[in-house]
């Protein structure tokens, strides 16, 4: 089925590279135009490094080859009115807003709760979570003058349904947005805009694919791919090591299509079974 959210526009935070850039091209592919930002900046305390401005260009670029518009700016989530300026330019420019995905997240570093630093566990949750807020806020009084109703979709976690060690502050975020997705689901269902949460498990991007979280699963300071490969297919019942963006990006696609038109409040798990474990 082509052109499931044909004649739309979606506005994608974190979309310079991984799933952000995954889900822009996805939803361009089924006919949507596309309001792209990212920070593109390293942020202190993250396993892995930053996108860049080249990132970002390149969403544009991928975006653009299948012959729709996109508007990419450089924004960070923490910063509202800066987010706020880029939907509203966005809107300006591709006439309406329909689909949100609050994709913009960093994995921070593994540390015991008792001794995280506390401008870590702030970076994260004003990343993870507010900056999620953020993201709907600006978008939300777009969608709502639309008349046309809409979807939007926060990226959780495994880590929004389950617990993980040492990892306190990114659970702590990533369950937060699950209870931001239920509360914002009731708020605007009066206006048929409809707001779910995806939850991934392991996804082969840069977030995982670093010397930190090979070395948080397996327990090796020196772990490589390999073994962290192992290491994760362990905790997924699939006979895989982790899930692709597009995996995530056709869960997203689902859930912003007509396909999908009475479903919200729901924390949808894309993990391969991971939740099983």
């Amino acid at each position: 089925m082509a052109g499931r959210v044909e004649g739309k526009v979606a506005f994608i935070t974190g979309a310079a590279r991984g799933q952000g850039r995954s889900h822009a091209v996805r939803l361009a592919q089924e006919g949507a135009d596309i309001i792209a930002v990212d920070i593109c900046e390293e942020i202190p305390y993250n396993a892995h490094t930053g996108a860049t401005q080249a990132d970002l260009a390149e969403t544009v670029r991928q975006v653009e080859a299948l012959d729709r518009r996109i508007i990419a700016k450089k924004a960070d989530v923490r910063d509202f009115a800066a987010l706020k300026a880029a939907v509203d330019e966005g809107v300006a420019e591709l006439g309406r807003l329909d689909i949100v995905s609050a994709n913009a997240g960093v994995a921070g570093t593994p540390n015991r709760t008792e001794d995280m630093p506390e401008d870590e566990w702030t970076t994260m949750i004003d990343i993870n979570l507010s900056g999620v807020w953020h993201s709907v806020k600006a978008a939300i009084p777009h969608i709502k003058a639309g008349g046309n109703g809409g979807s939007i979709v926060l990226t959780s976690s495994e880590a929004g349904i389950r617990g993980y060690a040492n990892m306190a502050h990114y659970v702590s975020a990533k369950h937060g947005l699950v209870g931001m997705m239920r509360t914002l689901a009731m708020e605007l269902a009066p206006d048929s805009i409809r707001v779910n949460s995806i939850h991934p498990t392991q996804v082969d991007t840069d977030m995982i694919q670093n010397q930190t979280i090979y070395s948080l699963f397996t327990g090796k300071a020196d772990a490589t791919k390999e073994e962290f490969a192992e290491s994760s297919g362990r905790v997924i019942p699939l006979p895989i090591p982790w899930v692709e963006s597009v995996d995530i990006s056709n869960a997203l696609l689902f859930l912003s299509s007509d396909e999908a038109r009475y479903i919200t409040g729901v924390p949808l798990p894309v993990d391969a079974g991971n939740q099983l474990t």
